[in-house]
């Protein structure tokens, strides 16, 4: 029988045929594929030709055509529907294709041609994108260790595979200990209607009676908001931020010591003083100092906020007849009745009017008005019951296809992200991209979404723009393909369009009733967006620094003894933990995408904040002359040119610190 990932897919829209693949067809089609790239090529590095642009550097942008298809079936699904053959087989495919990458990036005869290219580059004609990808091959193949020889490129090899199977042991063993935990609730005392709904679906989905909390952010959240139990807050805290840290098998601690002894010798092995000076060379920020900079500039007037919040808090605490220091499962629930206090303001009566299919439906208006794109349901067959697709056209041609996968489940890790199962590109004949977010919203019915939930849709859904409106030739530098502390600006300004009044106005309608917020809750919300922006901001950049600190010296034997001393150093107030602690940190452990990188989000923020005073100066929030602007030099542009050059074409200018600072409310 024809393998269905290797076969024609004569699907609408040439979709993976879902319901035709199995777990098993998997690993014979990677051997087909990766046979298929080794094929093209090593005729790529032994053609007798000279060297041209087309034979070389458009021949590589397609060897791996097969290979691009079914990783982008595979590691969507293994990251979003995982089972237990798919993780076998993530663990068996990582050093497999760690190695298959480091034979095209070590082949000798594939560099000279590159280097070649790069040393006649005046005299090929290139136009400027041409130049640009050639420019980034070169790079990624010196970066890579394409120049070393003897036992050090033998050695690199081995590190790199290494890594590449701790990264997936690492996010399994989160995984299952997210999976593996769970807490029976039978003291809904304080809970809203929202929380004990999603409650009783989780112990549903599990095959349970009653109702429990689990470690999805989506439902564990809410729970430390409402719950009168400080003793159920404190266990549900406690295994919340135990995860990667329960001794056994699924323990991380010594698998982030490793990755990060390992990346220190990869970035020796390539001349780097540190892990960091490598990784950083090619973002915009350049150098761990400019990270540092950035990081403690927002740092100290964070803190100074999140302590004044503390003493609230605390007075609140003890008011409340407990005793002790306020602590980190504390600071949720009394968060929320300060908000109440001081807004007016409750998750329980915000809910209603902020159901996910009411905010999937703002996310689309706001792309329609401002870039003019059109959203359409497909009754097409997908990977899980809960993915739902649209095709997305402008002016009837057709742009991508966007699939939205939503709910939390115990076969989906945490958090939320935008991938692509096939991204844009004309070489070779155009290809419009298949975009997909992935998010781990509490299932309710409806589905209500908390405004931080609201949020992180719109923040997915800007990635997912950055995907549908890529229009560059190469598929090496479409969509996302920028430096990592660029991948966030289209993510982070798309919230700013949540926060437009009449965008709530229109959309944030009561799930039963279909009547629009009142104003004065609408005036009440958005007056209290920056409250508890000194505790969000805290957790943050904690993180971000402990992450520099990993890489921008010598590698830790002991990750959690570093982390207590930088965390020490800082001064980190006592109720705030960091968002993400080493043994959970995905971002950084993984994979190397956010590793020495985590400060990325914020470095993007202070452009996505001047970015979006550039429509308030325009005075429309979805000025067309602006739009226009931003898909040209952003949204479409790929990582066609530098970061700075394109922010710099959309904007005039490079932004400062101070639109940040206004924006979370820290300005003196």
């Amino acid at each position: 029988m024809t393998n269905p990932l290797l076969a024609d897919w004569q699907s609408d829209f040439q979709l993976p045929p879902f319901a035709e693949i199995t777990d098993a067809d998997f690993a014979p089609a990677f051997d087909a594929a990766m046979a298929e790239g080794r094929a093209a090529y090593a005729a790529i590095a032994q053609m007798a030709d000279a060297p041209s642009y087309a034979n070389t550097i458009e021949a590589m942008e397609q060897a791996d055509a097969l290979l691009d298809r079914v990783a982008g079936v595979f590691f969507n699904l293994a990251g979003a529907d995982s089972t237990p053959a798919r993780e076998d087989l993530q663990r068996d495919l990582s050093p497999k294709l760690s190695a298959y990458s480091s034979e095209i990036v070590n082949n000798r005869a594939l560099f000279d041609r590159v280097e070649t290219l790069w040393h006649a580059r005046d005299s090929l004609g290139l136009d400027a994108e041409q130049a640009r990808v050639l420019m980034l091959y070169r790079r990624m193949f010196v970066r890579a260790g394409a120049a070393l020889e003897g036992a050090d490129a033998t050695r690199l090899t081995e590190v790199k595979s290494r890594l590449a199977s701790l990264g997936t042991q690492f996010t399994q063993n989160l995984l299952g200990d997210e999976r593996g935990w769970h807490m029976p609730l039978d003291d809904l005392s304080g809970l809203p209607d929202f929380v004990i709904s999603s409650a009783r679906a989780a112990a549903e989905e599990r095959g349970l009676d009653g109702h429990v909390i689990t470690l999805s952010r989506s439902l564990i959240v809410p729970f430390l908001q409402f719950s009168n139990r400080r003793d159920l807050r404190e266990r549900a805290y406690s295994a919340w931020t135990a995860r990667g840290a329960n001794g056994g098998d699924t323990d991380n601690r010594a698998i982030a010591a490793e990755v990060l002894a390992l990346r220190s010798e990869r970035a020796k092995l390539l001349g780097y003083e540190t892990f960091a000076d490598y990784k950083l060379e090619t973002e915009m920020a350049g150098t761990p100092d400019a990270v540092r900079n950035l990081l403690t500039q927002v740092w100290q007037p964070a803190r100074a906020t999140a302590m004044e919040d503390a003493a609230k808090l605390e007075a609140m605490l003890q008011a409340d007849g407990q005793t002790g220091p306020l602590q980190p499962w504390d600071w949720r629930y009394y968060a929320e009745k300060l908000r109440r206090a001081e807004h007016d303001l409750d998750e329980a009566t915000l809910k209603p009017y902020l159901s996910l299919d009411n905010m999937i439906a703002a996310a689309f208006d706001c792309a329609h008005r401002l870039l003019g794109l059109e959203f359409r349901p497909l009754d097409v067959p997908l990977y899980h019951p809960d993915a739902r697709a649209w095709e997305v056209t402008r002016n009837g041609r057709h742009m991508a296809v966007f699939i939205g996968d939503y709910f939390a489940r115990g076969s989906k890790r945490s958090g939320a992200w935008c991938s692509t199962m096939r991204s844009q590109r004309k070489l070779g004949g155009e290809v419009r991209p298949v975009v997909v977010n992935i998010c781990n919203f509490a299932k309710g019915d409806p589905a209500l979404l908390s405004y931080d939930d609201a949020r992180t849709l719109f923040h997915e859904f800007g990635h997912a723009l950055h995907q549908m409106l890529s229009d560059v030739t190469h598929g090496f530098i479409s969509g996302t393909s920028v430096a990592r502390d660029f991948v966030e600006l289209p993510s982070q300004l798309f919230e700013h369009w949540l926060e437009v009044p009449g965008v709530l106005a229109e959309h944030a309608r009561h799930v039963t009733t279909g009547e629009p917020m009142p104003q004065d809750l609408l005036d009440r919300l958005l007056g209290a967006q920056n409250f508890d922006l000194g505790f969000a901001t805290v957790e943050y950049i904690a993180s971000a620094l402990v992450d520099l600190e990993f890489h921008a010296g010598p590698p830790p034997s002991d990750p959690m003894q570093k982390q207590a001393e930088v965390l020490d150093a800082l001064g980190m107030p006592q109720a705030i933990r960091m968002r993400h602690a080493t043994p959970q940190f995905a971002h950084v452990f993984s994979g190397d995408g956010y590793s020495s990188g985590y400060y990325s989000y914020m470095w993007s923020e202070v452009m996505d904040a001047d970015a979006f005073d550039a429509f308030r100066e325009a005075g429309d929030a979805f000025d067309p002359d602006t739009a226009e602007k931003l898909e040209r030099f952003i949204l479409s542009a790929g990582g066609s040119a530098e970061a700075e050059t394109l922010y710099t074409a959309f904007r005039g200018r490079m932004p400062g610190v101070d639109a940040l600072l206004r924006g979370r409310g820290l300005a003196a």
